[in-house]
C-alpha cells in the first residue's frame, strides 16, 4: 500500500468532531500521514487520534464546551431561522476568506494528496479547488442537502404522498434554501480572491468537490431519497469522543432496566431539561446513567437515588448494557444507540435534532417529546418506549443494516481511492 498525506480541516462544532477524528485515526492505523488544521480546543484530541495539529492562523476559533468561548453561541438564538443565521455567518460563508487563506498557506508549505473537510467549512473547500487538489467533504449527520425523492431538510417533515405532498416540499424547499443568499457576497468574494469563478447560489459550492462522504446511516434516510453521483454513504462512525472514552465505566446498582441520558457535547441551555429528565426517571422502576457532557456541571443535577449522574462516560459500552436512550437526538447518540439494537426517546433542541428525531420515529425505533415537557410526560414516553416491543425490534433490525454498512470502512477506502488519482 502507498503511503499518502491527507490534510484535514475542523472547526470545534461539537458533535461533529468526533466522526471527523475517527477517519484520521483509521487513516494513521493504515500507515498515511495526516495533518490537521483545527481550533487550538481541539488539537489535543486531534493529536490522540495520531493526527498533527495545527493551529488556524486568520480563521475563527472556538471551543463549544465554554459557552463563552463558543463561536456561533447558537444558543442565544431566539428563532430556527436566527440559529442558521450564525451558522452562515460565522462558520460557513462570512469568514470563508479567513478559512480558504489559512488552507492554502498550509497546502503550500506542507502539499497534501487530499484534502478533506468538514462540509459546512466553504472557505476550506474553495481553497481545495483553488489548490487544484482531490477534495473531500465530511457530512457528519444526516445529508442536509436538497435530493430528490425526500421533503426538504429543516422542518422535519416526513416524506410526502400525493400531489399536495410534493408541492408543500416544492414550495417550502424554495423558502428553507432562500436564507442561504445573504452569504453568497462573502462566499464569491473568497473565491475571486483565490482566482475561482463565483458560484450562483451557495448551495452550488457544496457541491464542487470530488467527493462527499456522508457519515451516516444510508438506512436511516428515507428510502426513496436520490443523492448526487458524488455523494457517498459510507456509514457511522462509532467511536466515543476521547474525553468520554477514556473514562471506566460505572453503572448505577441493581438490576432493573437501564435508561442511558446523554443530551448535547456543547452548552443548549440543557441544564433545566437534565433535571426534568432525572426527575421523570426517578418515578420510574429503572436504574439510570445520565451524562451532562463537558458543559453542563453534574452537581448541578438533582438527581433521585437511582439516577447516576457522571460527566461523561464511555456510551459504546453503557448502551450494551441499555434498554432505552433519553437524548436530544443528535447523531453521534443516536446512531450509537441504533448500532447497539436500543430504541429512543428523543428530545430535540435545535440543529439537526429534529429531522434526526423525526427519522427514527419514521423508522419505529423511538419517540419524540417537547423540550418543554414536563416530567410525567418525559416518563410516560419513556415508559412507552420500554414496554412497547416493536421499538425494540425496529431498533435491533436498524443495527444489523448498520453492521452490515460498517463492516468494511468505506471513508477510508474513497479517501485512498481518491489520494490514488492522477
Amino acid at each position: 500500500m502507498t503511503t499518502r498525506s491527507f490534510l484535514f480541516a475542523l472547526w470545534a462544532g461539537g458533535g461533529a468532531v468526533p466522526p471527523a477524528l475517527s477517519v484520521i485515526r483509521a487513516l494513521r492505523e493504515r500507515g498515511h500521514h495526516v495533518r490537521a488544521l483545527a481550533d487550538k480546543s481541539l488539537h489535543d484530541e486531534v493529536a490522540a487520534a495520531g493526527g498533527v495539529p495545527i493551529g488556524w492562523t486568520t480563521a475563527p476559533q472556538g471551543d463549544p464546551s465554554d459557552p463563552q468561548a463558543d463561536l456561533i453561541r447558537d444558543f442565544e438564538a431566539r428563532t430556527p431561522l436566527g440559529e442558521f443565521a450564525r451558522l452562515r455567518d460565522r462558520i460557513a460563508c462570512g469568514p470563508a476568506a479567513d478559512y480558504a487563506r489559512d488552507t492554502l498557506a498550509e497546502l503550500r508549505a506542507n502539499p497534501a494528496d487530499v484534502l478533506v473537510a468538514e462540509h459546512i467549512l466553504l472557505g476550506v473547500l474553495t481553497a481545495g479547488e483553488a489548490a487544484g487538489v482531490p477534495v473531500a467533504s465530511l457530512v457528519t449527520t444526516l445529508y442536509p442537502l436538497p435530493a430528490a425523492g425526500a421533503p426538504p431538510f429543516g422542518p422535519a417533515f416526513t416524506p410526502a404522498t400525493g400531489p399536495i405532498g410534493r408541492l408543500r416540499d416544492h414550495l417550502v424547499g424554495k423558502l428553507v434554501t432562500k436564507p442561504w443568499a445573504k452569504g453568497l457576497p462573502a462566499l464569491n468574494r473568497a473565491r475571486t480572491d483565490n482566482g475561482l469563478p463565483p458560484v450562483k447560489s451557495v448551495l452550488d459550492a457544496f457541491d464542487r468537490v470530488d467527493r462527499c462522504l456522508v457519515l451516516s446511516p444510508r438506512t436511516l434516510d428515507y428510502p426513496g431519497r436520490r443523492f448526487p453521483a458524488h455523494v457517498r454513504h459510507v456509514g457511522p462512525r462509532l467511536d466515543d469522543p476521547a474525553w468520554a472514552g477514556q473514562q471506566p465505566l460505572e453503572l448505577p446498582p441493581g438490576d432493573a432496566p437501564l435508561a442511558l441520558v446523554g443530551l448535547s457535547s456543547s452548552y443548549m441551555k440543557q441544564r433545566e431539561l437534565l433535571n426534568k429528565i432525572a426527575e421523570a426517571l426517578g418515578g420510574l422502576p429503572v436504574r439510570a446513567l445520565l451524562t451532562t457532557g463537558p458543559a453542563i456541571d453534574p452537581a448541578t443535577i438533582r438527581a433521585p437515588r437511582n439516577v447516576l449522574v457522571t460527566a461523561a462516560a464511555p456510551h459504546t459500552a453503557a448502551l450494551r448494557n441499555a434498554a432505552v436512550t433519553i437524548t436530544h437526538a443528535g447523531h453521534g447518540t443516536a446512531v450509537k444507540s441504533l448500532a447497539a439494537g436500543v430504541p429512543l426517546v428523543c428530545i430535540p433542541q435545535g440543529r439537526d435534532q429534529f429531522e434526526v428525531a423525526r427519522h427514527l420515529e419514521f423508522a419505529g425505533a423511538g419517540i419524540t417529546v417537547s423540550k418543554r415537557a414536563a416530567p410525567r410526560t418525559i416518563a410516560r414516553a419513556i415508559g412507552r418506549v420500554l414496554h412497547d416491543p416493536s421499538y425494540g425490534r425496529a431498533a435491533r433490525r436498524l443495527a444489523d443494516e448498520i453492521a452490515a454498512e460498517t463492516a468494511d470502512d468505506r471513508a477510508v477506502s474513497e479517501l485512498e481511492s481518491l489520494a490514488g488519482r492522477p
